[in-house]
């Protein structure tokens, strides 16, 4: 098998593909954004000098750092990125696509002279520490196992014009409903059951299930109870049969679900309550904008579709542990913000680019045998897309340059070297 030519293939299509990340910036930034998608990649890390390795320059590694410092800190860089994936990937999302919305943490155990560095509890280790929180958005169906991801803000709140967690929030269901034309179902989780979350959702017609933490008052039957008082009172008249592997081993769970209408208090919209049993002691509650009815099959979809957000954890791991995140060395805020965009397009080229169309799904297949791993292909394969990567463009070297293209009126595009 012929990897050099392989590898350079891959290189050719990252170009193409920054090339079209990158649209609407200046002629520097768009090489900058090549060789950082290039150098994330081959490196499989975020730390600038093993980056500006991989880039094969003849100046001081030193030299190439400081040129890749001063680029990461450039001015609407990441918004500019953010603006141009989303275009991308809006293609991909359906009427009923699911947009799971996570929030997330970057933890700096060490860290003193990162700028903003705020206090946030370590979703991992459940420990209090130092670091930065992240609003994630990966998108997903029901049925199947591919995952899009969208959106990846970065965010401080002792920075600057930060109000709170909910605008954060608001903010970038804002972004990603514009660029989908309002598509989609949102997917929380029990942090999003905030009254400053669920009204604005409302109020901007978005569709959504959201899971419930219990104290919630709902209006049932023409009366205000506690969400945990009207699921206490709920018929489950269907059940369900469901395997999960929970570290290496199955686990079998027997659920039975129903559901009941209920209202916000003060609000006139109709939502319905799905009550779950199965999970533990105490019943898991979702709230939704979709219509309900006496419908098994129904009902049953959407408790999958909350259970599809579970698997937004494995994106997460995924995206950390391939690029090595959390080591990253920027000080600045704007280029920490700018730096993880970029991890969320490299994550993006593993994940869609490479794992979508006959020819690429090809290609990607030599790029999981070039990983070699021991215990196989795992079944959440980007990771060994990423492994593969790198080994591909440790093996076989090689350098982005740019070119001219006149005719498509876009200004440089980047292609691959031979």
């Amino acid at each position: 098998m012929d990897y050099s030519r392989i590898a350079r293939k891959l290189r050719a299509r990252i170009a193409g593909f920054s090339g079209e990340l990158s649209r609407g910036l200046p002629k520097v930034a768009r090489r900058f954004t090549g060789e950082m998608l290039y150098g994330i990649q081959a490196s499989q890390s975020v730390v600038l000098t093993k980056i500006g390795r991989t880039l094969q320059e003849e100046t001081s590694i030193k030299k190439v750092q400081e040129r890749l410092s001063r680029q990461l800190a450039r001015r609407a860089l990441g918004r500019k990125m953010q603006e141009n994936l989303l275009r991308m990937a809006a293609g991909h999302i359906g009427r009923d696509t699911l947009l799971i919305l996570d929030p997330t943490d970057l933890r700096k155990k060490y860290a003193k002279k990162m700028q903003y560095l705020t206090g946030i509890r370590d979703g991992s280790d459940k420990e209090l520490g130092n670091g930065y929180w992240v609003c994630k958005v990966v998108a997903t169906e029901v049925e199947g196992e591919s995952m899009i991801p969208l959106v990846s803000r970065l965010y401080s709140s002792i920075a600057p014009g930060h109000v709170s967690e909910n605008d954060e929030i608001l903010g970038v269901m804002d972004m990603v409903s514009e660029a989908v034309k309002n598509r989609g179902i949102w997917v929380l989780d029990r942090g999003g059951d905030r009254r400053n979350l669920l009204e604005p959702m409302l109020e901007r017609k978005c569709r959504f299930l959201v899971r419930l933490v219990g104290n919630r008052t709902l209006i049932w039957n023409r009366q205000g109870m506690l969400a945990s008082e009207i699921a206490k009172g709920c018929q489950l008249p269907y059940a369900e049969t469901l395997v999960k592997v929970e570290g290496g081993k199955e686990k079998v769970y027997h659920l039975e679900f129903g559901f009941r209408e209920v209202r916000l208090p003060g609000r006139t919209e109709a939502l319905g309550m799905l009550v779950v049993m199965g999970f533990g002691r105490e019943p898991m509650m979702l709230l939704t904008t979709e219509p309900l009815r006496r419908s098994r099959k129904v009902l049953w979809r959407l408790i999958r579709a909350y259970m599809r957000r579970w698997a937004i954890e494995e994106t997460i791991r995924f995206i950390k542990q391939s690029y090595d995140i959390e080591d990253v060395r920027v000080l600045g805020y704007r280029s920490l913000q700018n730096l993880m965009v970029l991890v969320l397009a490299a994550s993006y080229f593993a994940a869609v680019v490479l794992d979508r169309g006959a020819k690429l799904r090809v290609m990607a297949g030599h790029v999981l045998k070039a990983a070699k791993r021991v215990f196989g292909i795992p079944d959440f394969h980007y990771y060994a897309i990423a492994d593969g990567l790198m080994s591909i463009f440790l093996r076989y070297p090689g350098k982005l340059f740019q070119v001219l293209c006149a005719k498509s009126g876009q200004g440089l595009l980047f292609l691959s070297d031979g």
